[in-house]
């Protein structure tokens, strides 16, 4: 069930993820591997026939005839995925794994027979560096070896293997109740191989260790499984000798189909910081999350003046992009990007996403750590001193810097979580004058960052348009979701940016005038998530309950989602699997279990009114019919009668 180089790319949606969390593979119905990095998420590629062909490296194994039927699933609990294709001649398994890495990275695939006698055939086609570098093979100890440069394979399996057009085949059959193990290792070219050990023990192994890891979820509230399945991609994605959580495994999958909207995305963003952290605690994993907020203190220590909106599994700051030309791109999408050049801009949101993440981290009473406190009043420091200056925003812009008004919405955030360390947490620092900090940004918000005449919170300072990172305000507090200003802001965005029911992030401009690129992208996933939020938060149930159902239905058969949805294409776009996008999933879910209630977890208000509940995706404050406390935070339940009778000032 080869592929031909002439019909177009496999549809994203086709894939499934297998990894060992330090890395990941993407493998396709076909059963085909067409993506691999070895030996970290962002090593480059040896296997990139996802954005090429198979002449660019790929390892497949299927049945030499036609197939009529593909089913597959991952075993419950687990990332041991299992694929059954029906042919003519009877059926098969091919079940794939990767074992928790020990050494180095190994693939396992057993082809198991079900029915009948089945021909099979094998392709190994290694290409290191992202399809360019052809190895030498040698044979040695009943391994096939192939070496370039730093990097070597090593293939072990009982099927007689021969090399054919610069790649290794080998054809079989598999009858019914008969196994063929393959194991496919990675490791540096001067050392010695690993040896081979017993596939089924493998496979079984590493089947114990997910079931283990997922019975830690304390998650159990509507769309369990969804939820869980979502949080095992997540625990996929982390490198585990960091607890770093890279974006995607992928780089360079297009945001809109032919188009040049390609970034690599195998980095960690701090934007994802607090609803990562957020969506592990409400679910019990609070190792995950301790590893998680240790490797945010790791990568942000330093000059907090030089901070930057993402970096590598490990803390790497350069990122430097280049770009793959001799790669055709996914579906003829060029460029393919390696590294992603904007890690190098300025975007003061991340400031606020820091400050929030070690927050929720203290409320949840996860392990404090003894720099953490001095490293938030540094940060502080900054906002104060940089609030005012114009960024690249949220969604790393690459055209002139604005003020963004979700970046000054997270300046707020950084601001009043800080004054809640000091009067929640009894932490020294200069409340009165965060105070007066917060509330002035606040106004500033509230006056330049609406539009009277959209009757809407826009993207930037003076615009008319919209942008759907507004949706956070609520979410994080700046505003209670019963506010005019937060209805009247999800009515424009229903108005100006949904599309077929999604919501985009922005609107795209031909002349690039919004973003510095051309071109459309498809709806943005996690942005469509916090538009279920403001529904639940907003009191509109049914609204939230239809879209999130909407949502979930456009995961592949393996529950996976990718950063976007285009809908005039009716495909998953954009990388894969997204991080972010099964974040907010989780929360999502989470913020329907309470009801409404509660949003995504940002315990905001005056000082220390409020009584910090653990697990809660947030907190829904009363109505404030505009108003707003003297100090500028948002008011708590138990500010109910302050805010029945506010003293402050109308803040527009």
């Amino acid at each position: 069930m080869g592929k031909d180089e002439d019909v177009v790319s496999t549809p994203i949606e086709d894939y499934a993820i297998i990894g060992d969390t330090h890395t990941a593979a993407l493998v396709g119905k076909d059963g085909s591997i067409d993506w691999l990095c070895v030996p970290r998420f962002d090593s480059s590629a040896c296997f990139a026939a996802m954005l090429g062909g198979p002449e660019h490296g790929r390892w497949l194994i299927a049945p030499a005839e036609p197939v009529t039927r593909v089913t597959r699933n991952y075993r419950p609990g687990t990332l041991v995925l299992e694929t059954e294709m029906e042919t003519a001649s009877g059926v098969i398994r091919l079940i794939d794994a990767m074992p928790p890495r020990e050494d180095y990275p190994v693939l396992v695939r057993t082809v198991q027979g079900l029915k009948g006698r089945v021909p099979m055939r094998m392709e190994l086609v290694i290409r290191f560096d992202y399809g360019t570098t052809v190895p030498w093979v040698t044979r040695a100890a009943g391994s096939l070896r192939a070496v370039a440069g730093p990097d070597a394979l090593s293939l072990w399996s009982h099927v007689h293997t021969h090399g054919e057009g610069m790649s290794t085949v080998a054809n079989f059959i598999i009858g019914e109740d008969q196994e063929q193990p393959f194991e496919l290792a990675w490791y540096p070219s001067h050392a010695e191989p690993p040896r081979p050990l017993a596939a089924r023990w493998i496979i079984e192994d590493t089947e114990r260790y997910w079931r283990q890891w997922s019975d830690l979820c304390t998650y159990e509230g509507p769309y369990r499984e969804v939820v869980l399945r979502s949080l095992i991609t997540l625990k996929a994605l982390t490198y585990a000798p960091t607890g770093g959580i890279v974006a995607a495994p992928t780089t360079s999958l297009p945001e809109a189909l032919g188009g040049s909207r390609n970034w690599d995305y195998r980095y960690c963003w701090l934007r994802d910081a607090t609803l990562t952290l957020m969506s592990l605690l409400g679910a019990g994993f609070h190792e995950e999350a301790r590893c998680w907020r240790d490797w945010l203190l790791r990568a942000v220590a330093g000059d907090v003046a030089k901070i930057q909106i993402m970096y590598g599994p490990a803390g790497e700051r350069r990122l430097d992009e280049w770009e793959a030309d001799w790669l055709p791109g996914y579906e003829g999408s060029i460029p393919v990007r390696i590294g992603n050049a904007a890690a190098g801009q300025f975007q003061l949101d991340v400031y606020g996403e820091v400050m929030d993440a070690l927050h929720q981290a203290r409320c949840d009473a996860v392990t404090e750590e003894a720099a953490a406190w001095d490293l938030q009043k540094a940060l502080v420091d900054f906002v104060a001193r940089s609030w005012q200056q114009p960024d690249d925003g949220i969604w790393e812009v690459r055209g002139p810097r604005r003020h963004f008004t979700h970046s000054k919405v997270m300046a707020w955030v950084a601001v009043d979580r800080a004054v809640q360390a000091v009067e929640r947490f009894g932490l020294d620092g200069p409340v009165e004058e965060w105070k007066k900090l917060r509330q002035q940004i606040h106004a500033e918000v509230c006056e330049k960052g609406w539009n009277a005449e959209l009757g809407a919170f826009t993207q930037y300072y003076g615009s008319s348009d919209m942008d759907a990172s507004v949706l956070m305000i609520p979410l994080v507090g700046f505003l209670p979701p019963d506010d005019d200003r937060v209805a009247s802001t999800v009515a424009a965005i229903e108005r100006t940016l949904l599309r077929d029911g999604f919501v985009l992030r922005y609107a795209t401009k031909d002349d690039a005038s919004v973003d510095g690129l051309t071109g459309r992208e498809g709806a943005f996933l996690a942005c469509s998530f916090w538009l279920v939020d403001n529904y639940a938060m907003m009191g509109r149930r049914h609204d939230a309950e239809v879209l999130f159902e909407r949502l979930i239905s456009l995961r592949n058969d393996l529950g996976l989602l990718s950063e976007e949805y285009d809908p005039v294409a009716g495909r998953l776009v954009g990388n894969f699997p997204q991080a972010f996008s099964h974040i907010a999933l989780v929360n999502s879910a989470r913020n329907l279990a309470s009801g409404g209630e509660t949003g995504r977890g940002r315990h905001t208000g005056r000082g220390g009114a409020s009584k910090v509940v653990s697990h809660l995706v947030g907190h829904r404050a009363p109505r404030s019919r505009g108003r707003l406390s003297p100090d500028g935070a948002a008011p708590h339940k138990s500010d109910a009668a302050a805010a029945a009778n506010p003293s402050g000032d109308d803040a527009g």
